[in-house]
């Protein structure tokens, strides 16, 4: 959740790719899941712009608790990144935000480089920068809201959320630039089906409140408590104005920003922005993550072009996906929403990457995807390494410090 996201922050829309002039060769690649065989897609078509928002947790550098620095650290950093650094709902949180881009790895070296200059004021005020999920040690104290009008509003509608210790959760936000609010609603009906397997391989907190929770993606479990938050119901442009006002004028949220979809137009600019991943501190997943994103939405479009009505994904089995999602990671099994199997999550993440090929192929991050996956999966992603860093010695100080060098790292 974030105070204010403004236009000049992610003015997202679709962009001529830097990656080289338009080419005339097709690519062809297999599609799984579908009716039909195969989808061809121009290479060096123009690429969709993309950014990411990455929500961090603050520690103390001693105790290695979070500390309500966020609003000081916020406060110098802004003199560096301007509007691409703001606070969070909690005191112990930050976001920064990149601008879009149509380069992954321009956006990789921006997120490198927020990440540095954060870390960096963080440490001057006497704190860590933690990419990951939810807090591994608990807070000694019931977590700070950070002052604002409509936090304070929030804080006074859903007391219980907001005072308990383990509703600080961190997300990593991926935007994709579309034309326009409709385009956004239609790539979300069709990508409701994927969301899932992008919500396992991000999966980076299995400790809250001190202890190994049993989850893969414990801040799943936690923000699913919030008002507004679950996967989004098939709409077209005049029900998502219907419902949205809905929501808001019956109190069953705030405001419109209190849509918590996985997948939701933004309010505020020409995107669509994809809500179910945790922050990672390993780089190699966020732009694995985005890659995904983007192939993804650009091979969709193909079906939406061509009038494809989104998947008809049952309710249940929906929701099904993402429990599994949150407790197993890309650890255990999943469901595939498209053949009804379940199957083990990383044959899902293959065949995302296979339904995704076409769009990454066109603007030439396939081979980049390809072995992103390979590494993710070779490390077995954020949840497992903090199992690991756990079980090396039984400490949940070793989890932390290993999440603040490879936050710093990438």
């Amino acid at each position: 959740m974030r105070e204010v996201l403004r236009d000049s922050r992610l003015r997202l829309t679709p962009a001529r790719s830097t990656k080289g002039s338009f080419m005339s060769s097709a690519v062809i690649a297999p599609v799984c899941g579908v009716d039909r065989a195969r989808t061809t897609l121009q290479q060096g078509r123009r690429s969709l712009s993309v950014g990411v928002e990455e929500e961090f947790l603050l520690v103390d550098r001693r105790t290695r608790l979070p500390v309500a620095r966020g609003p000081r650290v916020v406060e110098l950093a802004t003199a560096v990144l301007g509007e691409q650094v703001q606070a969070e709902f909690f005191g112990a949180q930050v976001e920064v935000c990149t601008r879009p881009t149509a380069d992954l790895a321009e956006l990789r070296s921006e997120l490198a480089l927020l990440r540095k200059v954060m870390g960096e004021v963080a440490a001057s005020e006497g704190c860590l920068l933690v990419a990951t999920g939810t807090p591994v040690i608990p807070p000694g104290s019931p977590p700070t809201v950070t002052p604002g009008e409509r936090y304070g509003r929030m804080t006074e509608r859903w007391p219980a959320l907001v005072g308990s210790y383990d509703g600080m959760v961190c997300g990593c936000h991926i935007h994709v630039g579309v034309t326009g609010r409709g385009q956004a609603l239609e790539l979300a009906n069709h990508m409701r089906p994927w969301l899932p397997t992008l919500q396992a391989l991000a999966a980076n907190s299995p400790f809250s409140l001190g202890r190994d929770r049993g989850w893969a993606s414990q801040r799943s479990v936690e923000h699913a408590r919030w008002p507004g938050v679950g996967p989004a119901p098939l709409l077209d442009e005049v029900g998502y104005e219907r419902l949205a006002d809905h929501l808001v004028k019956t109190g069953v949220l705030l405001d419109r920003r209190m849509i918590y979809w996985y997948a939701r137009p933004s309010e505020h600019v020409p995107t669509l922005e994809i809500r179910v991943c945790d922050v990672n501190a390993d780089l190699d997943v966020v732009q694995l993550l985005t890659a995904l994103v983007r192939g993804l939405a650009t091979t969709l479009l193909l079906d939406i072009g061509d009038g494809r009505p989104p998947p008809d994904v049952p309710a249940q089995g929906l929701h099904t996906a993402h429990r599994l999602a949150a407790r197993h990671g890309s650890a255990g099994d999943g469901l595939d929403l498209l053949l009804g199997e379940y199957v083990p999550a990383l044959t899902l993440a293959e065949r995302l990457l296979s339904r995704a090929a076409p769009g990454l192929a066109a603007v030439g991050d396939l081979g980049l995807a390809e072995e992103l996956l390979y590494r993710v999966r070779s490390s077995g992603g954020g949840a497992a390494r903090q199992r690991a860093a756990y079980l090396r010695r039984g400490r949940l100080g070793d989890v932390v410090g290993d999440l603040v060098r490879a936050t710093a790292s990438g």
